[in-house]
């Protein structure tokens, strides 16, 4: 069953955070939930490679999990 989470980002800051990105938010569909410790992580990861970004490219502002 999957797992949903409400994200609220920013794209394309790289490692300069003063550069300014895109903020996006919305809803992303997971097979399994995150792991508590990696959880930033891995969405930073699933989100770059949505829209085809590094990792770096990718800040979480927040993440909830959706009941």
């Amino acid at each position: 069953m999957a797992t949903k989470y409400y994200t609220h980002f920013v794209t394309g800051t790289g490692k300069a955070r003063s550069a300014p990105g895109n903020e996006w938010s919305g809803v992303v569909e997971l097979r399994e939930p995150l792991t508590q410790g990696r959880a930033n992580r891995e969405l930073r990861s699933l989100l770059a490679q949505s829209f085809d970004l590094d990792t770096d490219e990718i800040r979480i502002l927040h993440w909830a999990r959706l009941h």
